[in-house]
């Protein structure tokens, strides 16, 4: 069974404190020792894309982009929803250090293995 967790995110910039939570606790996990990605869909997708973090932050918060940056650098991936990616135009030239565009047969096949599934509604 995978140890794995899967933070889903699915706010982009827009809503900062929405778009942070999912990395604040894959951050967590991942410092931990924990296999950890972020799912990002729907407007999400674009903290995934080359300076896409810079300029998020919610008050009380850490700026998006050192949570990014710190969470990458534990181990922590971010995944884009293919399906997601594709109608905003965003391809793999875009894609920030730490993320990958992935369809939703991946994260299915992940929690099949026993990824198990967290998401900030």
């Amino acid at each position: 069974m995978a140890d794995r967790l899967l933070f889903n995110a699915t706010y982009g910039k827009e809503q900062p404190e929405r778009a942070t939570l999912p990395f604040v606790a894959g951050s967590i996990a991942a410092a931990s020792g924990q296999e950890a990605a972020v799912v990002c869909t729907i407007d999400a997708v674009w903290l995934g894309t080359q300076g896409g973090t810079y300029g998020v932050q919610a008050p009380g918060l850490p700026a998006l982009k050192d949570l990014y940056d710190e969470f990458v650098g534990n181990g922590g991936e971010v995944w884009l929803c293919s399906s997601c990616t594709k109608p905003r135009g965003i391809d793999e030239s875009q894609v920030a250090k730490g993320s990958r565009i992935v369809g939703a047969a991946y994260v299915v096949e992940e929690l099949t293995k026993g990824a198990k599934a967290v998401s900030f509604a």
